[in-house]
C-alpha cells in the first residue's frame, strides 16, 4: 500500500491556541511600586517557529512617592503578540498594545483626583518554554519592557524608566482532537 502524502495549506484547526499569563512586578526606593495583571490570549500558530494572537489586558498599579502620595491605576486594553521560536523552548516577543487607564491620585492629607488616560505600549522582550513538543500546550515565563517609554504607561515608573514587566502563563492548544494534516 503506497502512504498518501498531502501538505495542508491554509487554515488548520489544531493550530489554534488559548491561554493567559499573570504579570508582576515590584520597585523600591522613592517610587514604591506594585503592579499584577492578568492577560489572556487567543492565537493561532503560523509556522513551527511562528505564534501571533490577540490578547485583552486588565492590570492594577499602585505606587507611593517620598512625600506619601498615591497613585492608583486601573488598565484595561487590547492588544496582539508576535513570538518568533529560534528553538523550541525559547522566544522572542512583540506585543503592541493600546490601553484605557482609570488614575486615581491621592496627594498626602488632600482629596482624591480621578482622571481617565489612553497610552500605547510596545512590548517586546524573551521567554522560555517548558517545550513545544504537544504542539501548542505549555507553561511559559516571559520578560517584557515597554520601549516607547510613554508617560502614564502601566509599565513605566515615576521618572520615565522601563519597569520590567515578568509575565508566567499557560498556552493550551485546541482542537487536539481532530487529525491534523501538519506535522511539527
Amino acid at each position: 500500500a503506497q502512504e498518501e502524502k498531502t501538505k495542508h495549506k491554509g487554515y488548520d484547526p489544531t493550530n489554534l491556541f488559548t491561554g493567559g499569563s499573570v504579570s508582576f512586578s515590584l520597585s523600591g526606593g522613592y517610587y514604591k511600586l506594585f503592579l499584577a495583571g492578568v492577560h489572556p490570549h487567543f492565537g493561532y500558530t503560523i509556522a513551527r517557529w511562528l505564534d501571533a494572537a490577540v490578547v485583552a489586558n486588565f492590570e492594577y498599579y499602585s505606587q507611593r512617592d517620598e512625600y506619601n502620595n498615591k497613585y492608583h491605576n486601573t488598565t484595561y486594553g487590547l492588544g496582539a503578540f508576535t513570538r518568533i521560536y529560534p528553538v523550541d523552548f525559547l522566544f522572542i516577543q512583540a506585543q503592541p498594545e493600546y490601553n484605557f487607564i482609570d488614575v486615581k491620585y491621592i496627594p498626602n492629607g488632600s482629596f482624591t483626583q480621578k482622571s481617565k488616560d489612553k497610552v500605547p505600549s510596545f512590548l517586546i522582550g524573551a521567554g522560555y518554554t517548558s517545550g513545544r513538543r504537544d504542539k501548542n500546550t505549555f507553561g511559559y515565563l516571559s520578560v517584557l519592557i515597554d520601549v516607547l517609554k510613554k508617560p502614564n504607561s502601566p509599565y513605566v515608573d515615576g521618572y520615565g524608566n522601563m519597569l520590567p514587566v515578568i509575565r508566567a502563563g499557560l498556552n493550551i492548544g485546541l482542537n487536539r482532537h481532530q487529525k491534523s494534516n501538519r506535522r511539527f
